[in-house]
């Protein structure tokens, strides 16, 4: 018993599943530790196989060099729509080390093995909420749909170099550093001004130890006023997750 096999449609399946696979070892919450390998591999298998037919199909079997050519630029177009979606998430996680760093609990950092962070309390709780806010919303579902559309945007087998947009990274890196300090802004201010107000006591009541003073003082402002900034993070996670999804079409092919 013999099976035909189309050339085109394994070429432009493989070529589909290397940027699935190369998206979802980055872009969260699909790259966390927690999800097995395997699982890995069988959704990026099963979201090639359902985008292969909407995919554009090479007009012929390509020879072995160009076949790996658009292999590894597959791999770069993949890799850079899972970036795109990793700093929306990297944003969260960088306004709670900012209030670990400035509330005194950035002492007490330590590695995650299972999400992947590295950060102390704050920063973990915010990946953490981030991570679980995006599965109870369905934002999976957008960030799914937007790497679907890119196979629109950028066919597969037709991207090249150009694809890396140095000015979408740019322009995605300084969103991240905004999104952080607006997120945790306030609650910065208070400390700052909570630090300069202890080095003005010291500098009245030298006798008082402002060190011991300090880190009480600043854990106490911290914990009460990170409320309102939790309150507000799922209303954060969704804009940044339209952000990501918006940046990921904006990829050019």
């Amino acid at each position: 018993m013999t099976f035909a096999v189309n050339a085109v449609w394994l070429e432009t399946f493989a070529l589909a599943a290397v940027r699935m696979v190369a998206f979802i070892v980055i872009a969260p919450p699909f790259s966390t530790g927690a999800i097995p390998l395997r699982v890995k591999g069988m959704l990026a298998m099963g979201l090639a196989l359902a985008v292969s037919p909407r995919a554009a199909q090479v007009a012929e079997p390509s020879s072995g060099g160009a076949f790996l050519g658009a292999l590894v630029l597959e791999l770069v177009v993949g890799a850079l729509l899972g970036f795109l979606v990793y700093l929306a998430f990297a944003a969260v996680q960088s306004a709670g080390g900012l209030i670990d760093l400035f509330g005194g609990f950035s002492l007490a950092q330590g590695f995650d093995p299972q999400s992947m962070v590295n950060g102390a309390q704050f920063a973990r709780l915010f990946q953490m909420t981030a991570v679980a806010l995006l599965f109870a919303s369905g934002g999976y579902l957008l960030v799914i749909g937007g790497l679907l559309r890119s196979y629109e945007a950028i066919p597969v087998a037709t991207a090249s170099i150009d694809v890396v947009d140095a000015e979408l990274i740019i322009t995605a890196s300084s969103q991240l550093l905004l999104a952080a300090v607006q997120i945790a802004g306030p609650l910065l201010v208070v400390l700052v001004l909570a630090d300069i107000g202890l080095g003005l006591l010291t500098r009245v009541a030298p006798q008082l130890n402002a060190l011991a003073l300090g880190f009480p003082l600043k854990i106490f402002l911290t914990l009460i006023l990170v409320v309102p900034a939790f309150i507000g993070l799922p209303a954060v996670v969704d804009a940044l997750v339209g952000d990501a999804v918006e940046m990921m079409g904006g990829a050019r092919p």
